[in-house]
């Protein structure tokens, strides 16, 4: 009975905790779910949401094929030689908002076919939590898990391996031209109405609208990173 309370009470802050006391550092791989599940004497379906809420929270990170990871720290790929690192060195930002700019507009038209209830509820999460960032930093954290969300929806396992892998690319090219001048984004951050445009076109069931929407989005991004693209 205890173990089942605790459970239904506080599985995020026991997740939390065998984290910190495993010393799993940043970068560092958690165990499959079916180990974390035993482990931490939860369900998987507990387990699954505990591990969407510190997703949420930018304490781990999950990649398709490779596992959960703790991001308190520098991805591997940021830090470790490998085929999208190589592949990083040899672009340049704008080149790196090209290749979305041609790809991510496709997932997202995929994304109002096939996206579930769940991934819209997760997509709206996202949304909200970015406009109530106090940072930059928490900011970027929603809203990659925006963008990643987006993918899920898809329901098509090599769009989020795709996605990811241009994710991975993304967060090695180096965006040293990228300067803040304020803590967070300001209330009429160009992107908060554009990421609700993306979200209600998928929750509509409409592809075109979709696409548009997210190409739109990623066409703002990078006219304010470089000018016209």
């Amino acid at each position: 009975m205890r173990d089942q309370m605790t459970d239904v009470l506080d599985p995020v802050a026991r997740l939390r905790g065998f984290i910190k006391e495993g010393g799993f550092s940043g970068g560092g791989r958690l165990p499959p779910e079916r180990h974390l599940s035993d482990q931490l004497g939860l369900s998987r379906a507990t387990l699954r949401k505990a591990l969407d809420a510190l997703e949420r929270d930018g304490v781990i990170w999950r990649h398709v094929g490779k596992g959960t990871f703790v991001s308190d720290g520098p991805r591997p790929e940021a830090d470790q030689p490998g085929p999208m690192v190589d592949l990083a060195r040899q672009l340049t930002p704008f080149r790196m908002m090209r290749a979305r700019m041609t790809i991510e507009p496709a997932i997202a038209r995929e994304a109002a076919v096939n996206a579930s209830a769940e991934a819209l509820q997760k997509m709206r999460r996202a949304i909200e939590r970015a406009k109530d960032a106090t940072t930059w930093k928490e900011y970027e954290i929603q809203d990659d898990l925006f963008h990643r969300s987006v993918a899920e929806a898809s329901d098509n396992l090599l769009l989020l391996t795709l996605f990811d892998q241009l994710n991975e690319v993304r967060r090695a090219v180096a965006w040293g031209s990228v300067t803040r001048e304020t803590e967070r984004p300001s209330r009429d951050h160009s992107s908060f109405p554009e990421h609700d445009a993306i979200a209600v076109a998928i929750a509509d069931r409409d592809p075109g609208a979709a696409y548009e929407a997210m190409r739109k989005h990623l066409g703002s991004v990078a006219r304010r990173l470089f000018g016209e693209v």
